[in-house]
């Protein structure tokens, strides 16, 4: 129990470093991804500088079209470095956006993660049940907290496995068509019982429920593995 618990610690610590490791690689490589970016980007004040070197350069203009030309470059710059500061601020909101993309898909897949543990622990454990109640005339049966409705077949069935259960013994397939039909166990074949496990498992439509409790052991028959004491008929 101490191996057990200790190596359940180890796989919780285990994971929260994963969790650490991981979110600081996405906000590594975005913050590199968006410094290199903007980076890049030409400057704001890079046209304004050229136009204002244009000025300079040919102060001796005085024909109206040429001022005018100058006016309409200077104006351009502005437009330019506007255009630069929407393009910054687009950016930096896709980087935003991406990052929380990335963090959201992390967590998911951390989440499967655990999830996948948690159900192969279920699955090696078995399926933990405190009360099993089946009532013939609801054709209904309370496992835990989950409630089924099940047709009379199935309702039989399962009650068929659990007396069974309660006498300490197994059905095999052909025995259990014999309880649930009425029929002499030499009339009967192990296909019929199959069927009506499928069936039932079918029904109870948990699959997790369903093959955990309902168990086939090989050239032994069918049981439910449940304790009998959790079983009530009503």
């Amino acid at each position: 129990m101490q191996d057990s618990f200790t190596s359940a610690t180890d796989l919780t610590r285990a994971g929260s470093r994963a969790v650490a490791i991981g979110l600081a690689a996405i906000v590594l490589i975005l913050g590199v991804a968006a410094f290199l970016l903007f980076k890049n980007l030409p400057d704001t004040g890079a046209f304004n500088a050229q136009v204002e070197r244009l000025f300079a350069e040919n102060a001796n203009l005085t024909e109206q079209a040429e001022l005018r030309l100058l006016e309409i470059l200077a104006q351009s710059g502005t437009t330019f470095t506007e255009v630069l500061v929407s393009y910054r601020a687009v950016i930096f909101v896709l980087m935003v956006f991406a990052s929380a993309l990335l963090i959201t898909a992390l967590v998911l897949v951390l989440a499967l993660i655990a999830l996948n543990r948690k159900l192969a622990l279920v699955q090696k454990a078995g399926i933990q049940v405190s009360s099993l109640v089946i009532s013939r005339a609801e054709r209904k049966v309370y496992l835990n907290d989950l409630e089924f409705n099940l047709t009379e077949a199935a309702v039989e069935t399962l009650a068929a496995l659990a007396e069974a259960r309660m006498d300490g013994e197994m059905l095999t397939g052909a025995q259990l068509e014999a309880v649930v039909s009425g029929k002499r166990e030499s009339d009967c074949d192990e296909a019929a019982g199959a069927t009506r496990i499928k069936r039932l498992r079918d029904s109870l439509g948990n699959q997790i429920v369903s093959e955990l409790m309902v168990r086939n052991i090989a050239r032994q028959g069918y049981t439910l593995d449940i304790d009998k004491d959790v079983i009530r008929m009503i």
